[in-house]
């Protein structure tokens, strides 16, 4: 979820509502009543398909619950969350992790809501992907109300993309240029959803097509790539 599922405009730990909120999330998507989220604070979840080696791991980040207002040292996740993805990354057997974020993790151009608004926060997530020598993380996030890819290459790592959709219902008019130097091509302004697809049978090895679909489904961002330009480096 994000700040409007979640109950206020930008909304964070001091939401004095956030376990009422989170129930009602929980019902909403129709979740067991023993489901682990059920007792704990936060609705961050893990998902796995399929098995290696074609296997996908997604990882469902709250970044709502426990968020700190944005400075040097706030924090987004809280340390119980941070444990459980430490874990999760760290048991995972997939060759694509996905972790998917309400708030962008890699653009720092703007103002609005993004990790990189936390820096300590932002250090120790890429921290945590480098130490855990996984293969094939990529972010999904949304927010923006418009759509776009961004790319990174970060130090002793591979590329990182943080594949951007928002929103399906409705979307910024106003918008006429928001700046972001990580961003690959053009952003895309309109109703919009994000696509993930991996061809593991594509002649060359697996292949990965991350898109942005219009309300007709037609590819208004797209890039592909080997699925091997995630790999850990020996």
């Amino acid at each position: 979820w994000d700040d409007h599922d979640y109950g206020a405009n930008n909304a964070g730990e001091e939401y004095p509502q956030k376990a009422e909120s989170q129930q009602l999330l929980l019902d909403f998507l129709g979740v067991a009543e023993d489901d682990p989220r059920r007792m704990r604070a936060g609705v961050y979840a893990s998902h796995t398909l399929g098995e290696p080696p074609r296997q996908i791991k997604i990882y469902l980040l709250d970044v709502r619950y426990h968020r700190d207002q944005p400075g040097p040292e706030g924090d987004l996740l809280g340390e119980a969350q941070w444990r459980w993805l430490a874990r999760e990354l760290g048991k995972s057997d997939a060759q694509l992790n996905l972790i998917v974020s309400g708030t962008q993790v890699l653009p720092a151009d703007h103002e609005w809501d993004r990790w990189t608004a936390y820096p300590a926060a932002h250090q120790r997530l890429l921290e945590l992907i480098r130490t855990s020598s996984k293969p094939g993380v990529v972010f999904l996030s949304g927010d923006r109300h418009f759509a776009e890819l961004s790319a990174q290459e970060p130090e002793d790592l591979y590329p990182l993309y943080d594949l951007t959709s928002s929103g399906m219902t409705h979307y910024w008019h106003q918008l006429q240029h928001e700046p972001n130097s990580l961003r690959v091509g053009r952003l895309f302004k309109g109703l919009n959803f994000g696509l993930v697809e991996v061809f593991w049978d594509a002649p060359a090895g697996p292949l990965v097509r991350l898109q942005i679909r219009d309300q007709d489904s037609r590819p208004r961002i797209s890039l592909e790539f080997p699925l091997s330009r995630l790999a850990v480096a020996d």
